[in-house]
């Protein structure tokens, strides 16, 4: 088999003795789920991004500098929540430190009420939202993200950030042969491009032809399957746990 196909099957369907046991392909589900959570954002909250703080960032710059389409408000409120998500997933992660199962079992279950919160709110506005409403769903998102983002950060899965394309798509093409390197994890980092492409992808799908809010609950969906993995394997003690 070729080594790009072997890694994404060995990221796909893991030893579950492995060092991060069945945590790859899960964290996959959580790209998607960023892709579509981005794709909302954007597309119906309009130039705003719940989990691509980077984007947050320079849309702030085009604000201040008078660009039309982009607001302060929006920026700076995104921001400030998944600070807040990040800093609450910290705290999570400082407080169960001793099984990494269920400290993303917790995060995603967190983040399920979140997002079929913001789905209710949705459902029950006139999109595209504007003002409080607006807000109250960038906070709802940006506080899942954040910790989202701060939980898989702490589990330290190569090439899996779940939100972070730039070093992945970087490791791709400078860790590759014609760069002079091995070119080890490309089906991985393949992957995690291609589950946040899909995710963007079916968003913005369901936003053009379906519904609005559509997103959320297909998000809220694959968290909650994510987060029923995640309590079967609450009790494990393989090394990937610990």
């Amino acid at each position: 088999m070729h080594p790009v196909l072997r890694e994404a099957r060995d990221t796909l369907v893991p030893d579950p003795a492995g060092p991060h046991g069945p945590l790859p392909p899960l964290l996959l589900a959580l790209t998607l789920v960023t892709g579509l959570v981005d794709a909302f954002s954007y597309l119906v909250l309009g130039h705003v991004f719940v989990a691509n703080m980077t984007g947050n960032v320079v849309f702030l710059g085009f604000s201040l500098a008078g660009a039309s389409g982009f607001s302060v408000t929006a920026s700076v409120v995104s921001l400030a929540a998944f600070a807040v998500g990040a800093l609450l997933g910290g705290r999570l992660a400082h407080t169960m430190p001793g099984h990494r199962g269920r400290l993303l079992l917790a995060v995603t279950a967190a983040q399920t009420a979140l997002v079929t919160a913001a789905w209710a709110l949705a459902a029950a506005s006139d999109l595209p939202a504007h003002g409080g409403t607006r807000s109250a769903l960038i906070v709802l998102l940006g506080l899942a993200m954040g910790g989202q983002n701060a939980v898989v950060r702490r589990l330290a899965v190569p090439d899996l950030t779940t939100t972070v394309l730039t070093m992945t798509i970087t490791g791709m093409a400078s860790d590759g042969r014609l760069a002079g390197g091995s070119g080890a994890k490309v089906g991985s980092r393949l992957l995690s491009a291609a589950a946040m492409f899909l995710g963007a992808l079916a968003g913005a799908a369901l936003i053009g032809h379906a519904g609005r809010e559509l997103p959320l609950p297909v998000a809220a969906a694959v968290l909650a399957a994510v987060a029923a993995a995640l309590f079967a394997q609450r009790r494990s003690t393989r090394r990937w746990a610990g």
